[in-house]
């Protein structure tokens, strides 16, 4: 891993239906991830097992669900997995973008 992340030499990885993502950085313990959304593209529902997880909207809005309790979040607002917490989200304007911080790294993301 680098020690600097440069956002323009950095190409997105499409997830698919309207879901890209940049891997920032990570240590062993640490990962941050930017993910951007099209308007209607769907987090859908998960659990990690081992996963701690806060996402901080950075752009946008989502509805997102936690543990079954839904809330609008906007620019500025975050929500907090911890591991084998149900969450998801769904974005619901053009552009957003959440910024994902797992403990310890996803190593299934690269």
């Amino acid at each position: 891993m680098n020690a600097f992340f440069i956002d323009e030499n950095t190409p997105w990885e499409s997830l698919g239906d309207g879901v890209k993502r940049k891997i920032v950085g990570y240590t062993e313990e640490l990962m941050l991830v930017v993910v951007h959304f099209e308007k209607g593209a769907i987090g859908a529902p998960h659990h990690h097992e081992i996963h701690d997880q806060i996402g901080y909207v950075a752009e946008g809005s989502f509805e997102a669900e936690i543990d079954g309790v839904k809330k609008v979040l906007v620019k500025g607002d975050a929500y907090i997995a911890p591991k084998m917490t149900m969450h998801g989200a769904v974005a619901l304007e053009e552009g957003s973008l959440l910024v994902d911080v797992f403990s310890p790294k996803r190593a299934d993301f690269l």
